[in-house]
């Protein structure tokens, strides 16, 4: 197949070209920028050139193509909501193209927040139209008429150079010399190796059916606790608890997640497409990663996802 990949030189998608090309598939990568099409080319697929706010880019990629695997986003939090309804536009782009056709479009979504604190996400989870939450990706291509949409919902996706949500935490510990958690730091986030996650991604592909909700984790909740002392011991700075008052002085915008319980299950995923993540865990990258990167430049890397 030949497949329209956005975000194709992100974190995640650039795991996922390599993947699809190793299995055969041609890819056909949207970029922005001539760096990135070079890559794009280096790494053996096409490079399309636009953007998530390129509507006809978005549109002119997916008439090329068999299929669309949609993980771009652009992670700048302090314009968060109309980044939000900049994705709900490009999944309606593309979805205008695909529309009665069976050609595959996979789009990305997180399980963050999807239950009530302590219980687990699962696949079976319906998100609700009324969800208090600006990212609409799944409602938007799940409600796509005549489009055969799937979900991929993304936890903590990790190496040892970016850590999801775990990268900010890392930069606040750097920049205020402390590794916090919140009260005794039990808050568990779900977790998967960038490799794994890539794999999944094609699998999802490949035996593609309209309406699935996938979870691509490999670990269940690692504790808050964990994560903080673990990032404490590298950089060599001390591990403390705070209360949530405290936290949100410390974390900033980040103290909306730092203390919630956020653990999801991957179990159905694994059984229906035969995934088995093999990948090291959140834990073991953090402790082999590089500290020495300042906070600007790991924060840069974590908006280019």
């Amino acid at each position: 197949m030949r497949i329209l990949v956005t975000g194709a030189t992100g974190f995640i998608g650039s795991a996922i070209v390599p993947e699809l090309i190793k299995a055969g598939h041609q890819v056909l990568g949207l970029t922005r920028s001539d760096a990135g099409a070079r890559s794009l080319i280096a790494a053996g697929a096409e490079a399309h050139r636009g953007s998530l706010e390129d509507l006809e880019s978005l549109r002119t990629g997916a008439a090329m193509s068999d299929a669309v695997i949609h993980c771009a986003f652009i992670h700048d939090f302090s314009k968060f909501k109309e980044n939000c309804e900049t994705d709900k536009q490009a999944i309606e782009a593309l979805g205008s193209v695909l529309a009665g056709s069976d050609r595959p479009l996979i789009v990305t979504s997180g399980t963050a927040g999807l239950t009530a604190p302590g219980q687990v996400a699962t696949e079976d989870y319906v998100v609700p139209p009324d969800f208090p939450f600006p990212r609409v990706s799944e409602q938007t291509a799940l409600s796509l008429k005549g489009v055969s949409a799937s979900v991929m919902r993304l936890p903590q996706v990790h190496n040892t150079i970016k850590q999801g949500l775990v990268t900010y935490v890392i930069a606040v510990a750097r920049e205020k010399g402390v590794s916090a958690y919140v009260e005794e730091g039990r808050n568990r986030w779900a977790a998967a190796h960038v490799s794994d996650v890539a794999r999944l991604y094609r699998l999802a592909l490949e035996k593609h059916k309209a309406g699935a909700k996938y979870h691509a984790v490999a670990e269940e909740g690692v504790p808050m606790r964990d994560i903080a002392k673990t990032i404490g011991r590298s950089l060599k700075v001390p591990v403390v608890s705070l209360s949530p008052e405290k936290a949100a002085a410390h974390f900033g915008w980040l103290a909306m997640f730092a203390g919630l319980d956020l653990p999801a299950s991957g179990a159905q995923t694994q059984q229906r497409l035969g995934w088995q993540p093999t990948g090291p865990g959140l834990i073991a990258d953090l402790e082999q990663m590089n500290y020495l990167e300042d906070d600007q430049t790991a924060a840069s890397a974590a908006r280019r996802s």
